[in-house]
């Protein structure tokens, strides 16, 4: 881990860098989902390994149209190798896409959830392997919290009023940096700006839900994600919209539709996600039971 320069007393300092490193850390041990390694701002590493592949900055992805067609290109070999048809460009890019928000959405909203911290992550602080699509991330050097955050006092630190402030700080971290992607690749997508943004707000949501899930923690997961987003607000054109589906058996099972379509079906036919806006709540129920 990387540490500050000494302190008082030769303790090093805890800078906004270092303490979102270990929030990193934790939230990838915790999610087996989330494929990051989480490097130093020189570049070492400090978890996971990417090897010799080759890699894509975020930044580079809406600034050369080369690196974004290579950002498609990789996703599209993946499909391939994985489900064994070639997808239409748009589909690979809906999917490459999907990946990228949901990864580093959950980065900046895993933060928030587990320790009340907001990170604004540059474009230019992610990077992304063609060949198995794993990301690399560089901590932020500075953070909002709260007031009563023990690391409000850290170099980096930036000090809202509320929990609402707080909230708000996210909404805006993940559009900023989400922005400039959504514009390059939209017409790879074939997506106009509300259902790409509608896309931004899914995967914002279901980041949040799928790190309750895995701590045992869902209801409190729903809640937050309903709190962060109880309806659209711009440029989200939609709220978490969560609610609960009855079981044959009695329980009660939390979902919600997607605001757009990630494009799964359509590279397996027979398994849309539990949250496709293209599957009827009777069929969506039953998938549920099925996976509890």
């Amino acid at each position: 881990m990387t540490l500050a320069p000494a302190g008082a007393a030769g303790r090093p300092v805890v800078t906004a860098a270092s303490a979102l490193t270990r929030t990193y850390l934790r939230l990838v041990a915790t999610c087996e989902a989330l494929n990051v390694r989480v490097v130093t701002a020189g570049g070492t590493g400090v978890t996971g390994a990417m090897g010799a592949e080759r890699q894509l900055g975020g930044a580079a992805l809406t600034g050369s149209a080369e690196a974004l067609d290579a950002f498609i290109d990789a996703e599209a070999t993946r499909i391939r190798e994985r489900h064994g048809h070639a997808p239409r460009r748009d589909v690979a890019a809906s999917r490459a896409l999907h990946d990228y928000l949901w990864s580093v959405s959950l980065l900046m909203s895993g933060a928030w959830y587990l320790e009340r911290r907001v990170p604004r992550i540059a474009p230019e602080d992610v990077r992304v392997g063609l060949t198995e699509g794993a990301f690399e991330v560089v901590p932020a050097q500075d953070f909002a919290c709260l007031p009563d955050d023990p690391g409000a006092t850290a170099p980096g630190a930036r000090v809202v009023a509320d929990e609402e402030g707080l909230r708000a700080e996210l909404r805006a971290a993940v559009a900023d940096h989400v922005r400039p992607l959504l514009a390059a690749i939209g017409p790879h997508a074939r997506r106009r700006p509300r259902a790409l943004w509608g896309m931004a707000a899914d995967d914002l949501v279901s980041g949040i839900w799928y790190l309750g899930r895995v701590l045992d923690q869902e209801d409190r997961a729903v809640r937050a994600a309903t709190e962060l987003l109880p309806r659209g607000i711009r440029p989200f054109p939609g709220g978490a919209d969560f609610r609960r589906l009855a079981g044959r058996d009695g329980r009660r099972h939390p979902t919600r539709t997607r605001l757009g379509c990630c494009m799964y079906y359509t590279l397996e036919a027979a398994q849309a996600c539990s949250t496709c806006p293209r599957v009827c709540d009777g069929e969506r129920l039953c998938r549920l039971e099925g996976e509890g």
